[in-house]
Order: C-alpha cells, then sequence, then structure tokens
C-alpha cells in the first residue's frame, strides 16, 4: 500500500466541493436508508452520537479514531454513557463482532450517489464499518464533491495503492429470489454524523 499524499482536503478540486452539495448529498443518502445528522459543532455531534447509543440500548462500541471524533470528545462521551468502548486494534479485532456500534470517519461524501469514503487501509477500520449492526460515521460536512468521477480522481492524487471503501446506505442484498433484505452482509443501520465545525475548532 502507498498512500502518496497525506491529505485528502488538498487533493480537492478548487470550486467544486463544498458545504453547498449538502443538501442534495443528504437528500440522496436518506433515499438510499442512511440515517443524516449535520452538527453545527463538534459538541452537537457528540450529542447526536450518545443519544444514538442511548437509543438503540448499546452497551458496547468499537471505534476507530479520527479528527472530528477526537475533537467532539465522543469516545469518552460514551464511556460516561456507560458503554464500553474499545478503539485498539486487537481489541477492535476481539469485541467486533458483539459490539452494538461501529463508530468511524470518513474523507468525504459524493453528492451523486449519496456515498462516503472511507480510508480503509488499517484492518480495523474495515472491521468496525462491517460487523456491528449499526455503523455511525463523522464527516466534515464541507467535504462533499459533486459526482463519483471527481472522487475517484481525487483517489488517484492521494493513493498510489491502498484499501478505500465507497459506502451508500445500510448493507442490502437481493441474490435470494431478488427479495431485497437490509444487514445480512454489514450494518442495518448507517448513520452519518455531518459536522460544520473543523476539527480544530474553526469554520470549515
Amino acid at each position: 500500500m502507498k498512500k502518496v499524499c497525506e491529505s485528502w482536503e488538498k487533493a480537492f478540486p478548487a470550486d467544486i466541493y463544498g458545504p453547498h452539495l449538502f443538501d442534495e448529498f443528504e437528500a440522496r443518502a436518506k433515499s438510499v436508508g442512511a440515517e443524516v445528522f449535520r452538527a453545527a459543532t463538534a459538541a452537537e455531534a457528540r450529542e447526536v452520537l450518545v443519544e444514538l447509543a442511548r437509543s438503540l440500548g448499546a452497551k458496547k462500541a468499537v471505534a476507530v479514531d479520527c479528527p472530528l471524533a477526537t475533537a467532539a470528545g465522543a469516545y469518552a462521551a460514551l464511556r460516561e454513557a456507560g458503554l464500553e468502548v474499545y478503539t485498539a486494534q486487537a481489541d477492535i479485532a476481539a469485541h467486533a463482532p458483539t459490539a452494538d456500534l461501529g463508530v468511524s470517519g470518513v474523507e468525504f461524501g459524493v453528492a451523486e450517489t449519496a456515498s462516503v469514503l472511507q480510508d480503509a487501509q488499517a484492518v480495523e477500520s474495515r472491521l468496525v464499518s462491517t460487523l456491528p449492526p449499526v455503523h455511525a460515521v463523522f464527516m466534515s460536512s464541507g467535504n462533499i464533491l459533486p459526482a463519483m468521477a471527481d472522487a475517484l480522481g481525487v483517489v488517484a492524487q492521494v493513493y498510489d495503492r491502498g484499501y478505500l471503501s465507497f459506502i451508500t446506505g445500510p448493507s442490502r442484498t437481493a441474490d435470494i429470489e431478488r427479495v431485497l433484505t437490509i444487514g445480512v452482509h454489514g450494518p442495518s443501520r448507517f448513520v452519518i454524523i455531518a459536522v460544520d465545525e473543523a476539527a480544530d475548532g474553526g469554520a470549515q
């Protein structure tokens, strides 16, 4: 695996990405079964995550560190709410199959398809996003590209070789008698927490 650029934002095409695409992204994400919450601040995003965990009756979460979650103090808040939260690679591997909630970050969204891109080079990112029944992600609300062609152009600038995931709504399949089933091959709920505030506390 070879990453050729450490900053995704630096690879975004100027003048075509941004929060003006959020409404289109949100509408299409909801149309494919994703749940979308927009938070003005990291603190509000933290409360969205804690309320989600409470509504699930969650006892255990596996989580991958990401700048927005760190800025929000999200995982400490889950622990204060009574959850066991595992963030170390070995602990995630051990607990992901029985966790109630997986939490991670994504690099950007794509308005055209309502997809989000996860930098899944680390194996724990893949476990968190596929094994728990509910997957929640933090995303900067300004990091939205218009189309998949733009997204692939960004990927080409960031990675020479790597492991990436485009996630579009919860897991779904219709490969058995063409009957649509949710959550067979992955999470049955996919929650996007879009944050207006930057991870450093500044505006997007």
